[in-house]
């Protein structure tokens, strides 16, 4: 079996080497590619391999790009470091990933339903073309930027770049911008993350939606939450990141 590697991360690409030599050394990796420009050229030039580890995030942009460029015919096994929403958008659509650090275990299981689904079966390979399709227009939608408030007699609008987080008080939702004001909003947490730029915008429990920019500092809490501090040093409230969630803020924080 012929497979590609897209990464730009020299270390992570050594590594995966590594292991796909030690799960199965008949495995032959013809091309690293370390770019969403450097990738489309090859698979303009070179017959397309029998699959492909491709990371998310590339030095120049998304490697979603690449299907935009060039037609990519071969099934993809995304490795990354993601958060949690785009997690759940690879499993409704059915598409391989394997979360970064890559461990040997998951990367055979990984190869074993590649193998299962996909190899020598055209109709399995234009059923994950479709899939693959799907998550590209989930990733190539349009978020939220502004959000337009009634401040008193009148109205406001607030970029998303200055809010800090959004809160649940009282069964109303409010925004706290980076002047401390909080501004009440008719949206619900739920429509909020489905709104915003999950690269930008956490859910750390049933109550607060966190800002990446804003947080300033993260603490060890007990019953193995954590425990985030704003930069603008005013909150409403302690701000928990659930222990379900915990694993995830801290990806989503590292990447």
């Amino acid at each position: 079996m012929k497979v590609v590697i897209v990464e730009d991360e020299e270390p992570a690409v050594i590594r995966l080497k590594k292991l796909i030599s030690e799960v199965d050394d008949r495995i032959e990796v013809i091309a690293c590619l370390e770019s969403v420009s450097q990738a489309a050229e090859w698979f303009v030039v070179n017959s397309s391999p029998d699959l492909i580890f491709m990371d998310i995030r590339l030095a120049d942009g998304l490697s979603f790009e690449i299907f935009e460029l060039v037609k990519v015919e071969a099934p993809v096994i995304f490795t990354t470091a993601y958060n949690e929403y785009a997690m759940k958008a690879f499993k409704v659509n059915s598409v391989d990933y394997l979360l970064k650090p890559i461990s040997r275990d998951d990367l055979g299981a990984a190869l074993e339903k590649f193998r299962s689904l996909y190899q020598n079966s055209q109709s399995d390979l234009k059923g994950f073309q479709t899939k693959l399709n799907q998550l590209l227009a989930q990733f190539n939608q349009t978020y939220k930027s502004r959000f337009f408030v009634k401040v008193g007699q009148r109205y406001k609008s607030v970029s998303v770049d200055e809010v800090a987080c959004f809160f649940v008080e009282e069964k109303s939702t409010f925004i706290l911008d980076r002047e401390e004001k909080m501004l009440a909003i008719d949206s619900s947490l739920d429509q909020l993350g489905k709104q915003l730029d999950p690269q930008r915008f956490f859910r750390v429990n049933r109550n607060f939606l966190v800002n990446l920019n804003f947080v300033s500092d993260v603490i060890i809490y007990s019953g193995s939450r954590l425990k985030v501090k704003l930069k603008n040093g005013h909150q409403p409230g302690d701000i928990l990141v659930s222990r379900e969630k915990v694993n995830a803020f801290k990806e989503w924080m590292d990447r």
